[in-house]
């Protein structure tokens, strides 16, 4: 296969947004660590929690003898002979070890013991960073070892839980350790692959945060490094190496192992997660046969468990109390027989139950795109995702999303279809599909589908986007797309129409248009276009 060259001069919208989104990373990811520490040091900590839970700072070995710098929370005055479950926190990307301690309090002071450690290869812990590999998942086994012969803890009571990379590592050691019973997954990943290289086109903002984040708190490896380099370099020759790197570290791979474990799994993300996207852990979940629950709210990676890593309520970790209650404590507190799939919208505010993912948008609308529509690439339309971290963070607290004027978007740069002005409102849940019939003057090329809901004077607001490249393709010759958009449960007002917006330059992904590439989106008389949008019952 030729090597396509994506444009090597970074446009300063995309440098600009990666300065935004490091520091909306440092705003999102570093700040609950930060702002937790007054109560970090042993001293702080013994003074703090005099009246509740005991905590000590230790040093755990992992694998290979390798230091995990931890800390452990035993529920106040433990008898000898008493055993408590006990629950495993491994720390985020990039966090140190105090992350959780907020969290391992409340959980210690309701009974049970919590050991946090910070990931291999970041802050004060040993070795190099192993991007959730083999020797992470070992790390993880040390550790329940650690626990159960240091703690009172129950071995038949083992739980697991973390945010964003925590939760990676917990989901992959529920399918190489039995030991581990219940696990509550934040804003983590089922495949890694779906997640930062979804439809072929490197997620080219998501992959530098986490590849600035990893060099500023930790000592990334030479296969991390070797790894980054050839994904954000666009290296195709490297691009099957890339895949079996990220099958390796994706649950997904491991799921007979889990199913046959048998761990109860909760996963919770929210809708613009420009890290790990909600329709991977969806699909994810939807494969998984133990006791299982799928929580989705509006934010971006990790926003929506934030404010609990402050001590603040939050309801993301108030489920995954409940969650373990149930789990390891036998609990009868009713989490069994809810709804498992747990929506709350963008719009709304208010949460929605399902009995699984397929029954949430279970209607399709079609806005159809008719005829031939030709535009020219690498020209960025003024259609886009937005930044990283931010702004999906401002619709979450603001009802702010990326927006664009769909009547002013230039028509040589972005194809536009639209549909009929709604009488009613419409309820978008789910995952909103386009098929369509291309053909590129290129061999290679980038596209990106926007959904963008449309009020009185043509303002767009963006319910979901997704980018799609091809390679290898033959000039001039037609061929079929699918692509799933991502997934989302957003409320388009009565009286708005939805816009489908198709261009090819998007700030937050890498793209593959070589100079002069024009694209022509056609709708065959045997295969029509569309996008099918998936709508909640009316």
């Amino acid at each position: 296969m030729s090597h396509p060259h994506p444009h090597r001069v970074l446009r300063t919208t995309t440098v600009g947004a990666v300065s935004a989104t490091l520091v909306a990373g440092a705003a999102f990811g570093l700040a609950p660590a930060a702002q937790a520490a007054p109560a970090a040091g042993p001293r702080a900590a013994s003074a703090a929690d005099a009246r509740s839970a005991d905590v000590r700072f230790v040093d755990i070995p992992g694998d290979g003898g390798t230091v995990l710098k931890a800390n452990v929370f035993t529920p106040k005055g433990a008898k000898p002979g008493t055993t408590f479950p006990s629950i495993v926190l491994p720390t985020s990307w990039a966090m140190p070890q105090i992350e959780y301690v907020a969290q391992a309090q409340k959980l210690a002071d309701s009974g049970y013991v919590v050991v946090s450690y910070n990931s291999r290869g970041f802050w004060q812990s040993g070795g190099e960073i192993e991007t959730a590999g083999p020797k992470d998942i070992a790390d993880a086994s040390k550790v329940i070892d650690w626990t159960l012969k240091n703690t009172p803890a129950d071995p038949s009571k083992v739980g697991m839980a973390g945010v964003s990379y925590g939760a990676g590592i917990s989901l992959l050691t529920a399918g190489h350790d039995k030991r581990v019973k219940a696990v509550a997954a934040m804003s983590g990943w089922g495949d890694l692959i779906d997640s930062i290289y979804s439809g072929r086109t490197q997620h080219f903002q998501a992959a530098a945060l986490l590849g600035g984040a990893g060099a500023l708190t930790g000592r990334p490896g030479p296969e991390l490094q070797r790894t980054l380099k050839d994904f954000l370099g666009s290296n195709l020759d490297k691009e099957d190496e890339m895949i079996a790197w990220g099958k390796k570290r994706s649950p997904a791979t491991y799921l007979d192992q889990i199913n046959k474990n048998g761990a109860a799994i909760m996963l919770g993300n929210a809708w613009g997660d420009t890290l790990f996207p909600p329709n991977q852990y969806a699909k994810f979940y939807e494969r998984l046969t133990g006791p299982k629950r799928l929580e989705f709210r509006p934010g971006d990676h990790a926003t929506a468990e934030a404010t609990g890593l402050l001590g603040l309520p939050n309801d993301t970790w108030t489920s995954t109390q409940r969650w373990f209650d149930h789990y390891l404590k036998g609990a009868d507190n009713g989490i069994d027989k809810e709804q498992p799939v747990q929506l709350k919208s963008r719009s709304t505010g208010g949460y929605e139950g399902y009995p699984d993912w397929k029954s949430v948008g279970p209607t399709h609308k079609k806005i159809e795109m008719a005829g031939d529509t030709t535009i020219r690439a690498n020209v960025d339309s003024g259609a886009n995702g937005g930044i990283a971290i931010l702004s999906n963070a401002l619709d979450q607290f603001f009802k702010i999303p990326p927006m664009a004027s769909v009547p002013l978007l230039p028509r040589r740069y972005a194809g536009v279809w639209q549909s009929e002005r709604y009488a009613s409102a419409q309820r978008v849940r789910g995952t909103a599909k386009l098929h369509t019939t291309l053909s590129s003057t290129k061999e290679s090329g980038t596209l990106v589908a926007y959904l963008y809901d449309v009020g009185p004077l043509g303002l767009g607001k963006l319910v979901s986007n997704a980018p799609y490249t091809f390679h290898g393709k033959t000039p001039g010759k037609p061929f079929g797309v699918d692509l799933e958009l991502f997934s989302t449960a957003y409320d388009v007002p009565a009286g708005h129409k939805l816009a489908l917006v198709v261009d090819t330059v998007d700030p937050l992904y890498i793209e593959h248009n070589p100079s002069g590439a024009q694209l022509t989106f056609s709708s065959p008389e045997a295969d029509p276009s569309y996008l099918s949008v998936p709508l909640r019952e009316q």
